[in-house]
């Protein structure tokens, strides 16, 4: 038995902002609270959504103390201005750090208690207070996924709460708000993208829905993420980039993760680094560790990033696959092993313990000693 989670509405597309401000208004909701960061209210943004709702009707409050790697002082603050203000409803706007934010405050708010209670599957008894998840940057899916990551600050983890009442009602992915991010970036979030699509394909709960949607996410990286990065105002590629990272979701939020996710979160939570470089560095070791099982399935990864392999072996393939990855990496200029992140080799008991834990629930197709995660990390470096 499979099931298959995604938002109620996606809006997809050049200029679908507007579309979705209509389905906010169509709602009548009362008021709502915007979660976002302070880039975006510096870049303005925020006002331009806040406007939008304005002349709509649709009244609003903005909580833009979202850190890059959301904390839980973060929700408890969104919480307690959403409370203040009495919102019936919630906007997250940006890439994946408000929305995992945004889904903490949302959950909070109609299951009470604090948001560690969640770190696990399904544990919320309620719907979250409904979400319209507005992405800015095309990799986390995080604005149609059931996972929300929040770190620990007193434990220096990564809690990795994943719960069907954490989807978003609507996700918004307008190509016209991400013409504006660096190409630094554009390119971390086009990486975690293609993990998610990567690890969703090899995933021993993988489907023949998420494999089709993982395989074409692939494809659509390998042939935009280049060129979104050098030329970010190329509207194409960011609109091909928002579809790859929304099938990539579509096919992680079903078929789920597996070490690269384990493991860059325990990075991200101990030394607050960047997800998607994490993720970008740890693929293709991880990829490697995977090829001792699942050959034929990294030889079809190699396909769709463009690699003939129809005289090859699936040893040869899974190799080629993950020459690819490092090639795509290398060319958008993400740092080419842990040690430029100033990782230290000396974390690393505490480091693979904290992802095997975190790995319990996740769908990796072989399973790791603590050694071998160690060694995976050391190789990295």
């Amino acid at each position: 038995m499979a099931a298959f989670f995604i938002p109620s509405i996606n809006l997809m597309g050049a200029g679908c902002l507007a579309d979705a401000i209509a389905n906010i208004e169509a709602q009548e909701f009362k008021k709502g609270i915007i979660v976002t960061d302070k880039v975006l209210v510096d870049i303005g943004m925020v006002d331009k959504v806040q406007q939008l709702l304005t002349d709509k009707g649709v009244d609003t409050v903005v909580f833009d103390g979202t850190q890059p790697n959301p904390t839980v002082s973060n929700v408890n603050d969104g919480l307690a201005l959403l409370q203040q203000n009495n919102c019936d409803f919630v906007i997250s706007l940006g890439g994946g750090s408000p929305h995992d934010c945004a889904k903490g405050i949302a959950l909070l708010a109609t299951n009470g208690g604090q948001i560690k209670d969640y770190e696990g599957v399904n544990l919320s008894k309620k719907p979250q207070l409904p979400l319209i998840a507005i992405n800015t940057t095309a990799g986390t899916a995080s604005e149609m996924t059931l996972f929300c990551i929040i770190t620990d600050e007193d434990r220096h983890i990564k809690m990795a709460i994943v719960d069907k009442n954490t989807t978003p009602l609507i996700s918004v992915n307008d190509p016209e708000l991400m013409l504006e991010k660096p190409a630094s970036l554009t390119a971390a979030t086009g990486m975690d993208a293609l993990t998610h699509a990567v690890e969703a394909y090899v995933s021993t709960a993988a489907t023949p829905l998420t494999d089709a949607v993982a395989l074409k996410a692939i494809e659509l990286i390998q042939g935009n993420l280049r060129t979104a990065v050098s030329n970010g105002d190329d509207i194409n590629a960011r609109e091909q980039m928002a579809y790859a990272q929304f099938m990539a979701g579509m096919a992680f939020n079903n078929a789920s993760l597996g070490y690269v996710h384990a493991m860059a979160h325990q990075l991200g939570g101990f030394y607050d680094l960047p997800h998607g470089v994490c993720n970008a560095i740890l693929l293709p070791h991880v990829q490697n560790f995977n090829a001792k099982v699942c050959p034929e399935r990294l030889t079809d990864v190699a396909k769709a990033m463009g690699v003939d392999t129809s005289a090859m072996s699936p040893e040869q393939g899974a190799q080629a696959a993950l020459d690819a990855i490092r090639s795509l990496s290398k060319d958008v200029n993400i740092p080419s092993g842990l040690t430029e992140l100033d990782v230290k080799e000396s974390d690393f008991d505490v480091l693979a313990t904290n992802a095997l834990n975190d790995a319990c629930g996740l769908t990796n197709p072989i399973q790791a000693t603590h050694d071998e995660i160690k060694a995976i990390y050391a190789a990295a470096m």
